[in-house]
């Protein structure tokens, strides 16, 4: 048995965990473990504040959905500690069921039953549970109160799966990409409950490949790339790492390519990057690179198929440190 964690903060911190690692049997691991083995995690630690959104940000097949599912007890790790409230899962495991609440990335409830039946279900679970009429209004279901679950929206599945996670009044709430699949305005309506659960103030721990859910919702992010973190902070201190705050993206028309040398050496451009046909170039002031690129590629023979600029984000970040975009497989 692994020693208790003895970490600074660990008592007061919403989670923590050291050294996480998870090793599946079979098949190929990406970083050469023997016998065929498959590494999920390889080695997080992680720390969470009361109070914070903490973002879990990388591709499918990154690790995060393990690592969350190792968090919420629902998977053992090969190695590693993990506290929730200063509690470990193998000695205080009823206790932390109480304290948690956990949205799964698809949450497979009972079709048969109507929205009021499943919440009453849930509530049921717990010592503390929150009013069935607050639910309701919360996740804006009353509606759809004596609906079947089966004839619900996505969106309206999901606010339900949202609302049995906070039956308990849950102290940390466990979000594994809670908007996958859903349409703007109802990824939108997540967005909102995520904040009314933070302004009573709770703790959220969320995975996701949406840029702008995590830069509208996290306090902190970690990039996890192959089972690591590769990169953690501020979602606008990590932009910052970029040395600029914009991005030119242009396609030329022409047979031929653009000299990637000439355009480092526009004004005010701090990085250049090739994605098939589009050109996107990382710039501190682009009024000044805009009338030097266009004068370039015309005194070069090249025509412009589209030109656009837009603010730098997360997946400009995790590109540059890895090459690969979040939503590559």
């Amino acid at each position: 048995m692994s020693a208790p964690l003895a970490v600074e903060g660990a008592a007061t911190a919403a989670v923590v965990c050291r050294g996480l690692r998870k090793v599946y049997p079979g098949g190929r691991g990406w970083r050469g473990a023997g016998g065929g083995e498959v590494v999920a995690v390889d080695g997080i630690d992680l720390s969470v504040a009361r109070g914070e959104c903490f973002g879990l940000l990388g591709p499918n097949g990154a690790g995060k959905t393990t690592t969350v599912e190792i968090l919420e007890g629902l998977n053992e790790p090969t190695s590693g500690q993990v506290l929730l409230c200063g509690l470990a899962w193998r000695t205080h495991e009823m206790e932390l069921r109480q304290r948690i609440g956990v949205a799964l990335q698809e949450t497979r409830l009972t079709d048969r039953l109507s929205v009021s039946e499943t919440l009453q279900l849930f509530r049921s679970f717990y010592r503390r549970s929150r009013s069935l009429e607050s639910l309701l209004d919360v996740v804006q279901l009353h509606e759809k109160r004596d609906a079947w679950v089966s004839k619900l929206s996505g969106g309206q599945r999901q606010r339900l799966a949202l609302a049995c996670a906070l039956c308990g009044e849950p102290e940390i709430l466990f979000l594994d990409e809670p908007t996958t699949g859903l349409d703007p305005q109802s990824r939108r309506q997540v967005w909102d409950l995520v904040s009314d659960y933070r302004a009573r103030g709770g703790t959220v721990l969320l995975t996701t490949h949406y840029m702008e859910e995590a830069e509208r919702l996290c306090d902190r992010v970690a990039i996890i790339d192959h089972g690591r973190i590769i990169r953690e902070g501020s979602p606008r201190e990590l932009i910052a790492t970029l040395g600029a705050a914009h991005v030119v993206e242009f396609e030329i028309t022409l047979d031929g390519d653009a000299d990637e040398r000439a355009l480092r050496a526009l004004p005010a451009v701090t990085a250049v990057r090739r994605d098939a046909g589009t050109w996107s170039l990382t710039v501190t002031e682009p009024h000044l690179v805009l009338p030097a690129l266009i004068a370039h590629l015309a005194s070069t023979g090249h025509s412009l198929a589209r030109l656009g600029t837009r603010q730098a984000t997360l997946e400009d970040v995790f590109v540059g440190l890895t090459g690969r975009h979040l939503r590559d497989g």
